[in-house]
């Protein structure tokens, strides 16, 4: 099975845990592009749901698909928020943010009811950091003070595509600090936003209700507390 089957099969999955209407929160990303495509065809149907992107090529596609969407500003009144991860551990903590969009997604995130990660099985990790970065988006004033200070937490890469450094949608760089396997993921998160200049972490803790894994032998469901 390929890597996009799999991750079209997770999409779906998670469409079993929607209500039959309300605001949905629609993450980013190569998975969830499945997931909104999928809403995309349920409101065609005639279901009356309203989305919350989490970037801008998010309410592009969203748009595109003909679902409904709210304004950026908020306050939301999120049903169900579905995204995916870039890795999973066992407790259902993750690392996100490679594409960037961890700040708005953590915001609509914590607006939701519900928190429905969807991956394939490469995603599971025994520890975060195993085999992914943690990103963070960093304003661009005194980036380079801010990256000197990092350097006591790992070794930081500011995010560069052709040449330039990658910005967020609210124009901040990002920068992916190679850590090494996280023994104490909630210490590092602390001690990264005690530092100026950091805007947020690609650390999501105790945020997942439930993973859903697409796998070579078909979907499982990890819940939280399970």
């Amino acid at each position: 099975m390929s890597s996009d089957e799999m991750k079209r099969q997770a999409a779906r999955a998670a469409l079993r845990h929607l209500p039959e209407a309300g605001v949905l929160g629609l993450g980013t990303g190569s998975t969830t592009r499945f997931f909104i495509e999928a809403v995309g065809e349920l409101v065609r149907g005639g279901r009356a749901y309203q989305g919350v992107p989490t970037s801008i090529d998010s309410r592009r596609l969203a748009e595109s698909c003909g679902i409904p969407l709210l304004a950026d500003d908020g306050p939301w009144q999120i049903e169900v928020c579905v995204d995916g991860a870039d890795e999973v551990s066992p407790s259902l903590d993750l690392i996100k943010g490679g594409g960037g969009a961890h700040t708005r997604e953590k915001v609509v995130s914590n607006a939701a009811k519900r928190n429905i990660i969807i991956v394939d099985a490469t995603k599971l990790v025994a520890r975060l950091g195993q085999t992914r970065k943690v990103p963070l988006e960093v304003l661009s004033f005194g980036y380079q003070t801010t990256l000197a200070a990092l350097r006591a937490f790992g070794a930081p890469e500011l995010r560069l595509v052709n040449g330039a450094p990658l910005r967020s949608d609210a124009g901040n760089f990002i920068v992916d600090l190679a850590t090494g396997e996280l023994a104490e993921p909630a210490q590092l998160d602390q001690a990264l936003h005690a530092l100026p200049g950091i805007v947020e972490t690609g650390l999501f803790l105790g945020r997942a209700d439930v993973v859903v894994v697409a796998g070579a032998d078909g979907i499982r469901e990890l819940v939280r507390g399970r």
